[in-house]
């Protein structure tokens, strides 16, 4: 009897009225804010109220559009959705940003935002369980696996770097061969020309490259960003 009672309170809440709107409203603030919350800490590009507006207005879209065709008996009830779906892009875009030293940061924020937009979708049509366990596997996913992430990215062979060369010290293909004497392969190199203005108010140029550095041997990527600092002409380095 209380099962048939449960099941009847859950379609209740899939059909549209005002304790469902009042509840998917409520629902979405909170997944929103959950994830939120985990960029905020991290004093990301978007934060707390930025995902409780994104899964908000993605809940308020499906809800609009089952309204529709509930009343009207018109229209596809998932159209408006496919179009948070894609049309949420731009809001993500313009969290990636490429540093001055061309380090490009953001992206897992974007991603968030498209899930926490998706979340919302979830929600906004009826779909409770798939929105609560996709958040729950969301936050496990930028919170619970940012360390095993970390942990991959330092033991992968392969490294990228940016770097700023002095030519006037030194020559590239003398830091290549300096790279090769320490057993250590560079590739896929991409090469900019830059001008820097110093205390002097002098401009000099200066060329950047990023690049992609393998060692023969094992080695941490920090004793490799070590050794080619070491070598002529390297002004700046890191890693990407």
């Amino acid at each position: 009897m209380k099962e048939k009672e449960d099941m009847h309170m859950v379609e209740y809440l899939r059909e549209l009225n005002i304790v469902s709107i009042l509840f998917r409203i409520l629902f979405s603030i909170l997944v929103g804010g959950i994830l939120g919350l985990e960029r905020g800490r991290k004093n990301r590009p978007a934060g707390f109220r930025t995902y409780i507006l994104v899964c908000l207005g993605a809940t308020l879209v499906m809800m609009t559009n089952q309204y529709v065709y509930v009343t009207y008996n018109t229209s596809d009830p998932v159209r408006m959705g496919a179009q948070v779906i894609s049309g949420i892009g731009f809001l993500g875009a313009g969290t990636i940003v490429v540093t001055g030293r061309n380090k490009i940061t953001g992206i897992t924020t974007a991603a968030c935002l498209w899930t926490a937009a998706c979340s919302g979708l979830a929600i906004g049509i009826g779909f409770y369980e798939g929105a609560f366990l996709g958040s729950v596997a969301i936050v496990f996913t930028i919170s619970g696996l940012q360390g095993f992430d970390n942990w991959i990215r330092k033991r992968s062979k392969y490294m990228d770097l940016y770097l700023e060369y002095n030519g006037g010290k030194g020559t590239f293909g003398e830091f290549l061969q300096y790279a090769k004497e320490n057993c250590l392969e560079v590739m896929n190199i991409q090469v900019s020309q830059k001008e820097f203005y110093y205390k002097d108010k002098e401009k000099q140029k200066c060329t950047s490259y990023i690049l992609t550095v393998s060692s023969n041997i094992k080695r941490t990527h920090a004793e490799i960003v070590d050794i080619l600092a070491g070598a002529k002409g390297i002004q700046y380095i890191e890693e990407l």
